[in-house]
């Protein structure tokens, strides 16, 4: 069994490098496809993130039921396919008009991480659950060590180079998940195909009828909406606030993510059993609110790097949730569990993007009040706040 986690594992983290990778190239890439300044490519940076979210929303739970009725592996080989396809088109775009397309299809065919969740789930107990979504996180974090650096390096061969690497990674993986990956959801397990439950209206109104459930993905959505700050608006901010190249972003991620894959792959089993899921995500929670309020007086390269120990301890809250969550559904439903929460995340990314770099454009801009390119974080420390009250109310109760 070990070759198949292995394929997870390596999923998540071609993911979340396929990420990466592009991140400390998409403003150079946009300027120069769009021949627009810096703040006008936040501004696409918000429409073009946005749209592959639209399509994450409305398609995950599709690919998630999919995923339930005819298996995880079709699912994920077919997803690492077209995610190859779709950064190959945007590194040969040479219009805004295919950008966007490229984002689109990306989004449709987005199922790579809630279905590697939902296989996951599948060969998991439930003592076990909270520590390999955990172990997804630190693939995620390995991923976004790796993919900015590699975007960082690939960045002197020009703004496309990265997306030919992600494409290339993403092709060789979806290879080596054709040879090793078994198939989880057996027969007992299997749940008929329904459209009604495969669209994420029809996903969130199962989800409802698990009423204890509702206020976890209340804070699930806030907390998605706030981190996709990082994203959304870093490499602008750091080119804003500390002159950064896009060697020094992917430097910066690059150290975010060894962080990230340090406390989600090693720190978080003695942190769970210390505390539990429950006061484990409120930890997190906290420390992402301590981050996000500091950002605003950070105003040399090392402000960040010496806070960073401490920030990336919020990347203990999202593996708690999921966890939480995952103990409370049937295993039928893994699948459909997980493609509601991918459409939750997609609804948060929807909105981040657009009120994030429209807020960063707000505050950098020529006619801003006062020049503030740390505004979104502050943005993102008030929806955290919502998350922990929610949050708190819930567990009164639960």
């Amino acid at each position: 069994m070990r070759l198949p986690i292995y394929f997870i594992f390596l999923t998540v983290v071609l993911d979340s490098m396929g990420i990466g990778i592009i991140m400390p190239v998409m403003p150079d890439l946009i300027v120069e496809v769009g021949n627009i300044d810096l703040s006008q490519a936040a501004m696409w940076g918000g429409i073009l993130t946005t749209a592959f979210a639209v399509n994450q929303f409305l398609f995950s739970p599709t690919l998630g039921s999919l995923s339930d009725a005819y298996g995880r592996r079709p699912v994920l080989l077919l997803s690492l396919f077209v995610m190859a396809l779709d950064y190959l088109v945007m590194g040969l775009a040479h219009a805004m008009w295919l950008l966007l397309i490229g984002r689109i299809v990306g989004g449709i065919t987005a199922a790579t991480q809630s279905t590697a969740s939902a296989y996951m789930a599948d060969i998991s107990s439930e003592a076990d659950k909270a520590k390999n979504f955990g172990m997804l996180g630190a693939a995620f974090g390995v991923g976004f060590i790796l993919g900015p650096m590699l975007g960082g390096i690939l960045s002197e061969f020009g703004s496309r180079a990265p997306f030919y690497a992600a494409a290339t990674l993403a092709l060789l993986n979806m290879l080596f998940g054709y040879f090793v990956l078994p198939e989880t959801v057996t027969k007992a397990m299997r749940r008929p195909f329904d459209w009604r439950r495969a669209n994420p209206f029809g996903a969130l109104r199962q989800m409802k009828k698990q009423t204890a459930l509702l206020p976890v993905i209340a804070v699930f959505f806030l907390l998605n909406l706030a981190v996709f700050v990082y994203p959304a608006v870093w490499a602008y901010f750091g080119r804003a606030q500390f002159n950064w190249d896009a060697r020094m972003v992917g430097v910066s991620l690059a150290c975010y993510g060894f962080g990230m894959a340090i406390v989600q792959g090693f720190l978080i089993r003695p942190i769970l059993a210390r505390l539990g899921e429950t006061r484990t995500a409120l930890f997190g929670m906290c420390i992402h609110l301590l981050s996000f309020l500091i950002y605003p007086f950070m105003t040399e390269t090392w402000h960040v790097f010496a806070a960073l120990p401490i920030n990336v301890f919020g990347a203990l809250c999202v593996p708690a949730l999921q966890g939480l969550m995952s103990n409370r559904v049937a295993k039928d439903a893994q699948g459909e569990l997980q493609g509601a929460l991918g459409s939750t995340v997609a609804l948060a990314t929807i909105f981040s993007p657009l009120i994030m770099t429209q807020v960063f454009k707000y505050f950098t801009g020529d006619n801003a009040p006062v020049y503030l390119p740390a505004a979104p974080f502050l943005l993102s420390a008030l929806a955290v706040v919502v998350a922990i009250t929610v949050f708190n109310r819930w567990r009164r109760t639960n």
